[in-house]
Order: structure tokens, then sequence, then C-alpha cells
């Protein structure tokens, strides 16, 4: 990064899926740069041997931890509550949390479990806390998205994929959101302090693997760990993004190792972002 280890110093941020991967990589280096890093996860005991090892490896105490398991809108609402409860300011905000589901699983909202999580989860959070992120300004968002994105199509007709589920087609769906809801956002916070960009990190060997593989999960993360990046070069994006000093002022942009880059044309289209917007707002709010 070549930033001093002071360069986040009095900063809040909160990284969701920082349990493990590029979310446990990115809160690692915020806390190295001085941050206060909350980071959100499901499960207690490894949130808690996630915030020790950050501690151990930043000497920075400034590290808890909030739960919260996505597939629960609710759950996602007590967060924020949460949040804003113990935090009175938000400066980073890394939507970073993804999941990708080979089979079909259907949930209460409508849409399907990869939908959920990967779009509608971090939409509904990204809301509840924007307030209290307009007040701390300046103040950045960043959404995890992906090349994927551009093998997505948006059919508000079939949001819970009931015909012809492909896991790869929900995944791709759920990042094409993933840059909608960035660019819609970004209009919509236009003046404010408070950037928002999105982010390809790259193909990167995680646990996102391993949900319905069965036994061949580890396998399949290990043979793409031979050409995947690992999670520290696939975070060196949301890092970059949450704190240089370069990218203040930038928003509504699509990066790909550091740089802004095209999406597709899909992604560009702001009728079908703000349609995505008013139907993510009925479903969470």
């Amino acid at each position: 990064m070549n930033q001093n280890s002071n360069a986040m110093m009095g900063k809040i941020c909160l990284v969701t899926g920082g349990t493990s991967g590029i979310g446990k990589v990115t809160a690692t280096a915020l806390a190295a740069l001085g941050a206060e890093v909350i980071i959100a996860g499901r499960n207690k005991q490894k949130a808690e041997a996630t915030v020790q090892e950050i501690v151990s490896a930043t000497k920075n105490e400034a590290v808890q931890y909030l739960l919260a398991d996505f597939s629960s809108l609710q759950q996602v609402r007590e967060l924020a509550s949460s949040f804003k409860a113990h935090y009175s300011r938000l400066n980073v905000l890394v939507n970073n949390a993804g999941v990708f589901f080979n089979t079909r699983r259907k949930t209460p909202y409508g849409v399907e479990m990869t939908f959920l999580i990967n779009h509608l989860a971090p939409f509904l959070l990204t809301n509840l806390l924007i307030e209290t992120m307009r007040n701390s300004a300046p103040a950045r968002i960043v959404n995890v998205s992906s090349e994927a994105h551009k093998h997505g199509t948006m059919n508000f007709d079939d949001l819970g994929f009931e015909n012809s589920y492909v896991g790869i087609k929900a995944y791709a769906r759920s990042k094409l959101a993933n840059i909608l809801f960035t660019y819609e956002l970004a209009q919509r916070l236009s003046g404010s302090g408070v950037a928002v960009n999105a982010i390809h990190p790259g193909h990167v060997a995680t646990n996102i693997w391993k949900n319905d593989f069965s036994f061949l999960g580890p396998a399949l993360k290990w043979v793409m760990g031979l050409f995947a990046l690992t999670p520290e070069e696939g975070a060196d994006n949301s890092i970059y993004l949450a704190s240089s000093p370069e990218l203040e002022g930038i928003t509504g942009k699509y990066f790909i190792k550091r740089e802004p880059a095209p999406s597709s044309p899909l992604s560009c289209d702001e009728t079908i972002a703000r349609k995505l917007w008013k139907i993510s707002e009925r479903i969470t709010i």
C-alpha cells in the first residue's frame, strides 16, 4: 500500500465476511493502518479467533466483531442496530461477504439464496447505515463484485431462479446486481461526501467454493489455488479503495487492479438499476 501505519487513524471501518479470505485480509490491513475495525461474521467462535489474530498481527487493540447471518434480513437489521448502538461514525463500509451455491436454495423472500446474501443483504445493511456514513463524511463504500457480472442477466420475474437454476448464472446475476446498486447509490449520494465504488478482486481461491460441492469443495479450492490469486492478492483492490488518499472523491466506478475499468453495458442501464432498487427496497425495507 505504501502508506504509513497511521494512515487510517481515527477511521471506523466495517468489513462484512471478515472472518476469512479477502475480508479477513482487508480487515487486517485496515487495522494495520491504524483504523478501528469491526468485522461481521456468522460464527462467534470464529469471529473471536479472527479478532485475536488481527490484534496479534497488527498490535491494534481496536478490533471488534458483530454477528449476523446474511441469509436472514432480520439479522442484518440487528447487525445495523448493534453497530449504531456502539458507534456514532462509520468511515468505511466494505460489503465483502459473498457465497456461491451450486444448487438452488429457496428463501422466504421470493428470491434464491445467492441473490439474498450477495445483493439484498448488503443493500439493506448499506441503507440502514447510510445516514451514519453521511454524518461521517468523507466516507467510502466498497462493494465486492466480480467480472462474472458480465455473464449475468436480470430477470425480475424470476429472481427465485425457479426455472433452470444454474449456480454460476445465479452468482453472475448477484454480481451484476452489486454493480447496478453501486452506480445507482453513487448517484443518490452525489454531493454527500460518501463515495461508493465496486471492485473485481480477481479469481481468488477462497471458501466461497465450499458450498454444495460435498467432498469436491476442498478439491476444487485446491485446484483453483494452482492458478488463482491468493486472498492477499485479491484483497489489494479492496484495501486500496478503502484507504488510499488517491481515491478521495472518486465515486461510481468499477475497479480492477486499482484501475477504473468498464463494466458490462447491462450494468450501466439506469432504468434497470432503478427498477432493481425499487424491488430490493420493497423486499428488504
